[in-house]
């Protein structure tokens, strides 16, 4: 069982043998990397090139490592013994099972995706320690203990909001995916728009890492927004000189595909008022 990438999505010989070493270890895989470099993909291109179900357990900042195990919802139960409903008498009616529940229990190895551990609490990813490690973990109210029938591949993805405790870390295999280089983005452009004229991607993706490069720039545009600003211009059918129509406007044309924040705009007229000024 190995990964060696997808037709739609461009792994790296580096990212390529991090999942597969994660998979040899049977470990979790921790993702890291800027948002927009495809982390969360990762996870649904590796289960679609191995042929297997993924699950998704999306966290928030309110979600508890418990949820990923179960819920027992004791409010319903308490309501429907009030009113004489037969279903009190067995408590797994009042049991929800959570993303690791269903992984453990599936007969078939799945992918299981945590996407974006970063965003709960600090003590969440302690919290699933030992149930990620074990591969199995006890049900309180039932007194069941749910082991795994087959060890899923578990991909979980971190946007390094915060760090994460040096004991999850130990149970893991990290890999760092690093934003691609000009002649990697423009392979993962051709993958998602075959045909392409590639004088103007070579024009988008040159000015596209200029503005990556400017100082002082609060948030860089990602490669899902260079794939958004590409569509844009394909759909407008900019030509390539028009990218560079104006030398002295440093705003680039539809910028709002790729400047998030009044910021980082506000930068780039500034720049042009620069460069009017040295022009004048």
């Amino acid at each position: 069982m190995r990964f060696e990438g997808t037709e739609s999505y461009v792994a790296g010989n580096d990212l390529t043998i991090a999942v597969n070493a994660a998979i040899a270890l049977e470990r979790p895989l921790l993702v890291k990397g800027e948002p927009g470099t495809g982390k969360t993909e990762l996870a649904r291109q590796v289960a679609e090139a191995l042929g297997l179900k993924l699950l998704e357990w999306h966290v928030k900042s309110t979600t508890k490592a418990s949820q990923g195990l179960y819920e027992y919802d004791a409010v319903s139960r308490l309501r429907d013994s009030q009113l004489g409903d037969e279903r009190v008498h067995d408590v797994k009616n009042y049991i929800k099972r959570g993303k690791l529940w269903d992984a453990f229990s599936a007969d078939e190895k799945v992918v299981l995706l945590i996407d974006e551990i970063d965003k709960a609490d600090i003590e969440f990813p302690n919290d699933l320690l030992q149930e990620l490690d074990r591969m199995e973990f006890f049900v309180y109210e039932t007194g069941e203990t749910i082991s795994a029938k087959q060890r899923p591949i578990v991909i979980i993805t971190s946007n390094n909001e915060k760090e994460l405790p040096d004991a999850f870390l130990r149970r893991c295999f990290f890999h760092y995916i690093t934003f691609p280089e000009i002649d990697t983005l423009n392979r993962i452009v051709d993958v998602h728009y075959p045909g392409i004229k590639q004088k103007l991607v070579h024009a988008a993706l040159t000015q596209f890492y200029e503005i990556r490069d400017t100082p002082g720039l609060k948030k860089k545009p990602s490669t899902s927004e260079a794939l958004d600003w590409i569509r844009l211009l394909v759909a407008d059918d900019m030509a390539p000189e028009d990218l560079r129509a104006d030398a002295k406007n440093m705003l680039p044309k539809l910028h709002g595909a790729l400047l998030k924040n009044e910021q980082d705009v506000h930068l780039f007229e500034k720049l042009a008022f620069l460069a009017r000024q040295r022009g004048g």
